[in-house]
Parts: structure tokens; C-alpha cells; sequence
């Protein structure tokens, strides 16, 4: 299933030209609306979020984009598929801003499926694309779609950086001390030449470390640009627990054996769409920029918060 589109807006081809999107998981958290509607397509304000993920992929140069499903998980892809019908029947009615809308993902750029029959890691569902890339294709950009990372961009940095220094390089956040156990994070060193200080060379990856063990506050956020030995590195570690591929086990291999790895810490915010409450902060930082939403949300956010708020006396319009 394959939807086409256009080439990205920027209308170049930089350091990748594949996106690769893992989107195989249940959604468990989410349930029991994930019984019938994928995680991804669950819409931050009106855009589901792996239309914001694919919008980022376009804008730092990708030309396609490979979401990684599980079986009988078409929807996601299928969101990127032209529907006629609709755009007549709002073409129809005058409906161009919907009309706008609905046509937005699937001009994006060329979206197509590959399935991950087990869900076997985050590695596992990585490798799975490399089937589908053209054999010049030296490097692939990962974006994980529970996480927004904004503003975007930071993919664009990260290419400017693999275009300097070769390699892979990944994307950090500076966490609090006593959130470091609930990331992967990145034991780090500086570079004496480096003019930009938030890139880093990364010497290892610690998943989930005490406070007392964390080599650093550098936590992984979900942006990957790999190089193309990625896939024999995943080919050569051994699985983890249940038999999982993890992507973190193939970079480690990649730094042991003299691969430049760098990361490159984003100074934005992330929001993480992979748990209600993470979705429903990045709902609400949405709508606040948004002009037609954030003003009266902003008004009643301030009166639902404030000592006078009584539910028994207000009314929602």
C-alpha cells in the first residue's frame, strides 16, 4: 500500500532521503480506543501525530517516508492515501479550509509500508527497512512518533553534523537528575573542536540508569540519522530479553569498532505522545498556539485553575 506524493517543499536531497518511522506497537496505554484507531492517528488538536512526525521528515529533506506496521495495521498508511470522494464532496460544498486539510498529508512526500511481523524491538523494526531502500542510499533518518520534539529542525542540524563528521548521529534532551531512570541516556564527551557545544561524541548509552550510574542527563529523544552499517550491526548483536533487537545494543556495537557517533542536544521541549498524560500536555501546548483555539482555552484554563472555580457553577459552551 503505497501512497505517492510530491517531492518535500525544500526540494532538495540532503544527507538522507528515507524516513523510517517504527509504528508497529499496540498502543496499549491507550486502550480501549487503540482496539480501533492506531495510536498514531490519535490527533493532537486535529492533526494526528504521525502527520506532525511525517510534516518534520519532509521539511529537513526526506523524500520518503517508511512507516514500520504490524499486521492488519493499514490505517496509519492509509491516512496518507488520497480519498477523491472527500475532496469532492468539500470541493462541493465549499469546504476549502477542510478541503486544504485532507490534502495536506498525502502531498507531503511518497509514503509506503513495511511490516514487522513480531514486535522484536525497536531494532528489529529498523531493520525491516533496509529491503526497501535504493542501493545509493547511505543513511536513514528514524523518527519515533511518540515524540515531538520541537521546534523542528533538529534533524537539520543533526545532517549538518554527519555532512562534518561522518557517521551516525542521534538527538538528546537535558533532563532533570531525577528523570534520568526513566531514559536511555548518553555517556558523552566534549569535542575541542567543536563550534557548536551542543554536539557531543558519544562514547556509550546507558538504558534507564539509577541517578548514582547515569554518565550523564543526556537522554535520547527519538530522532536517529544512521548510517547505512546500521543494518549489518543489527545483524550481528545478540537479542535481549524476549528476544529483542534493541537499536541501542547496534550503536554500541557501531562506537566499540571505531564508528563516529555523535548526538547532538536539542535545547527545545519534547512532548511524549506514547502515554495519555504525555498526549494530553502536547494537546493542550498546541492549542494554545493555535488562533482559533488558544485565547478562550488560555481563559478557561486560567479560570479552571484559579481558587474561585466551583464545577457545580460553570457552563461550557
Amino acid at each position: 500500500m503505497t501512497a505517492k506524493a510530491g517531492r518535500s517543499a525544500n526540494g532538495g536531497v540532503g544527507v538522507f532521503r528515507t524516513a523510517v518511522v517504527p509504528a508497529a506497537g499496540l498502543g496499549t496505554r491507550f486502550l480501549p480506543v487503540t482496539k480501533t484507531v492506531p495510536k498514531e492517528l490519535l490527533p493532537v488538536v486535529d492533526t494526528p501525530g504521525i502527520e506532525l512526525v511525517a510534516t518534520e521528515a519532509a521539511d529537513s529533506g526526506a523524500e520518503r517516508l517508511v512507516i514500520v506496521t504490524s499486521p492488519g495495521k493499514d490505517g496509519v498508511v492509509a491516512h496518507f492515501v488520497e480519498d477523491l470522494v472527500l475532496e469532492g464532496t468539500l470541493a462541493a460544498r465549499g469546504k476549502m479550509e477542510a478541503l486544504e486539510k485532507v490534502r495536506r498529508a498525502p502531498g507531503l512526500l511518497d509514503v509506503s509500508a513495511v511490516i514487522q511481523e513480531e514486535p522484536l524491538g525497536l531494532g528489529h523494526a529498523v531493520a525491516q527497512a533496509e529491503a526497501v531502500l535504493d542501493d545509493d542510499e547511505d543513511a536513514i533518518a528514524v523518527l519515533l512518533p511518540d515524540d515531538l520534539v520541537l521546534p523542528s529542525g533538529v534533524l537539520d542540524v543533526m545532517s549538518r553534523v554527519r555532512r562534518k563528521r561522518g557517521g551516525s548521529v542521534l538527538c538528546a534532551i537535558d533532563v532533570p537528575k531525577e528523570q534520568v531512570s526513566a531514559y536511555g541516556v548518553f555517556d558523552v564527551e566534549v569535542l575541542p573542536d567543536a563550534v557548536n557545544p551542543n554536539v557531543l561524541r558519544v562514547n556509550g548509552m546507558v538504558e534507564k540508569p539509577a541517578l548514582a550510574d547515569a554518565p550523564s542527563t543526556y537522554a535520547a529523544a527519538g530522532r536517529y540519522l544512521l548510517d547505512r552499517a546500521i543494518f549489518d550491526a543489527l545483524r550481528r548483536i545478540e537479542p535481549g530479553a524476549g528476544g529483542e533487537l534493541q537499536l541501542t545494543d547496534a550503536i554500541a556495537l557501531l562506537i566499540a569498532e571505531g564508528h563516529p557517533v555523535h548526538v547532538v542536544v536539542h535545547r527545545g521541549s519534547r512532548h511524549d505522545l506514547g502515554n495519555p498524560g504525555g498526549y494530553l500536555r502536547a494537546a493542550v501546548d498546541f492549542a494554545l498556539e493555535r488562533e482559533e483555539y488558544g485565547p478562550a482555552l488560555r481563559e478557561w484554563l486560567q479560570h479552571r485553575l484559579g481558587p474561585d472555580w466551583d464545577p457545580q457553577l460553570t457552563t461550557y459552551d
